[in-house]
């Protein structure tokens, strides 16, 4: 798209807001841009068939009492997100006149996002700028369906498969064996992380791992007199919150994942000489139902004996 063009959307959004049906805005190069005539009439006239159209009427933005709509008394109807559409009229529709929405729009995204931010700019906040959907140049049209009186991405049982469109990577992991219930509706992303930016790690709701875990395992937040230092530390130390075929979401089976930290060397399951040299194999416990059959409470313990995480 040339400088000229994106001039021209920038000069429709600064003012599409403040002028009513029939007025003109301009151009970069002084040519009149105007608005029609009777607002949504006049636009039904060539989309009154579509019913993708036609489902803004049972949204919020099409609410003739209420002020704020763009439906609203006064306001600009469909020219209030799209732009001026005289020209786009006049010229038998073309769409690089008017404001589309979506990845199939012909609008720089900046353009599309700037008419969203023009009313809802506290519903995103200041962590947006900078984000990493900001930074990728995603539009709020790539999520968010406005002409549906049922957006998918604001649904908990839908919201999951339309953020796997971009992060195909995580549905794959809330495919394997143990995952969180987000393919049954019961648990949306935005419940762990912040689509609209935050001053967190991963865009996470709470301001670290461990507090966005506890929300809903408060009974691992402790505090604990023996506390596990990996589990204190981070959650994903042991665990994959997005999915694993492992018991527990865990990295991996016990004993592979207590190895990892914690050697063989010294441990009473195994035999020694006089000498301290290994004679024998590791406990059938410790291989056959892993380290969790003595210490049970990995996340920490309050018992008196609990220094070794067995009660």
């Amino acid at each position: 798209m040339d400088l000229k063009t994106i001039s021209r959307y920038s000069v429709q959004l600064c003012a599409c807001l403040l002028l009513s049906p029939g007025a003109l805005s301009q151009s970069s190069d002084g040519a009149d841009i105007p608005y029609s005539t009777t607002g949504a009439d006049m636009c039904l006239a060539c989309h009154q068939s579509n019913q993708v159209v036609l489902a803004i009427f049972k949204t919020k933005h099409a609410v003739p009492s209420d002020p704020r709509s763009p439906f609203g008394d006064g306001q600009l109807q469909c020219e209030a997100c799209h732009g001026p559409g005289g020209l786009h009229i006049a010229q038998g529709g073309n769409e690089v006149l008017i404001t589309g929405f979506g990845a199939d729009s012909v609008a720089p995204v900046k353009a599309q996002n700037i008419m969203c931010l023009e009313c809802h700019t506290a519903d995103i906040g200041f962590a947006w700028h900078g984000g990493p959907h900001d930074d990728n140049e995603v539009s709020c049209a790539g999520c968010h369906q406005i002409h549906t009186g049922n957006d998918a991405v604001l649904n908990t049982s839908t919201q999951a498969e339309k953020c796997y469109d971009c992060h195909a990577f995580r549905k794959s992991d809330s495919l394997k064996a143990y995952s969180h219930p987000l393919r049954e509706g019961k648990m949306a992303c935005t419940d762990c992380h912040s689509p609209h930016g935050a001053t967190t790690e991963l865009q996470l709701v709470r301001q670290s791992l461990n507090d966005t875990c506890f929300q809903c395992h408060a009974e691992k937040r402790g505090p604990f007199l023996w506390e596990h230092a990996p589990v204190a530390e981070d959650c994903s130390n042991c665990h994959n919150p997005h999915g694993s075929n492992h018991p527990g979401m865990l990295a991996k089976r016990a004993p592979l994942l207590c190895q990892s930290c914690h050697s063989q060397s010294g441990h009473p399951s195994i035999a020694y000489d006089a000498d301290g040299v290994a004679t024998g194999m590791p406990s059938q416990y410790l291989l056959g139902q892993s380290c969790l059959n003595c210490h049970s409470q990995v996340h920490g313990s309050n018992h008196p004996s609990g220094s070794r995480l067995m009660r």
